[in-house]
């Protein structure tokens, strides 16, 4: 279980987070939204163990804070909204340093994360030569080999994920979004941080809404996705509608472009 209370966040002399409390439980994918400078990356961070946070933060009964990296590596893993490699290195090479931050055993794993995000035929190229696309779903790749079983001797383990597919054709954004739901299928836990409204109602289990560093509301989708919440976090009118047996969806106001 993710079980934050309390969290606390101060960048510099800016208060970031306040007040917040929430819990994600394995078996779900749990999806943070909410307009640009919520504070929703710095959020993952916190629980991550990036950044320092006041308040309480526990992780498998683990308090981030007061737990060693290399137990966290092994509960978690973590892909940051931007991943840049300086040397040149493989994406075989780089999926494998997931490989050795985590406790899995086994070269096969390699092998098995490159063909999961569909690079098994780009393992031996330097990571540099790949579109940022690519280069996305190969730190996906590098994330999932670390914690390539969604549970272990010590529990569920995580994926802790910052705009996943921002980068992302539609196709791959479904692909991936798959493989974030078989891990929790697995029992895993997933808390991803997406901005596309619709993609989020077709994966999450739970969707926590941010604003101005707080949480505006928590719940199942059809329970956050409303008109009016949706309309004041964003600052422009939503409408949100139900499609039989695929859930809610949600429209933005038209274009208006004036005459010339």
């Amino acid at each position: 279980m993710l079980r934050i209370a309390d969290l606390n966040v101060r960048l510099g002399r800016a208060e970031v987070l306040a007040g917040i409390d929430l819990n994600a439980a394995p078996g779900e994918v749990t999806v943070i939204l909410g307009p640009n400078g919520s504070g929703k990356s710095t959020l993952l961070r916190a629980v991550s163990g990036e950044i320092a946070y006041a308040g309480s933060v526990r992780l498998a009964g683990h308090e981030v804070a007061q737990t060693a990296p290399w137990r966290l590596a092994a509960l978690r893993g973590v892909m940051e909204q931007a991943s840049t490699v300086a040397f040149p290195f493989t994406v075989a090479e780089v999926v494998r340093l997931g490989l050795q931050a985590g406790i899995e055993a086994g070269e096969e794993i390699v092998a098995a994360a490159l063909a999961e995000v569909g690079l098994s035929a780009l393992a031996h190229r330097p990571i540099q030569e790949l579109s940022g696309g690519q280069q996305a779903r190969a730190h996906l790749a590098r994330v999932r080999a670390q914690v390539w079983h969604p549970s272990g001797h010590a529990g569920p383990r995580w994926l802790l994920l910052d705009e996943p597919v921002a980068s992302l054709d539609i196709g791959h954004q479904l692909e991936v979004m798959a493989i974030l739901r078989r891990f929790a299928r697995g029992g895993g836990g997933v808390v991803a941080v997406l901005h596309d409204l619709n993609l989020a109602a077709r994966v999450a289990d739970r969707i926590v809404l941010m604003a101005a560093g707080r949480i505006e509301a928590a719940g199942p989708p059809e329970a956050v996705l409303r008109d009016e919440l949706l309309s004041r976090v964003y600052g422009c009118p939503l409408r949100v509608g139900v499609a039989p047996a695929r859930g809610p969806w949600v429209l933005p106001p038209p274009i208006e472009v004036g005459a010339d």
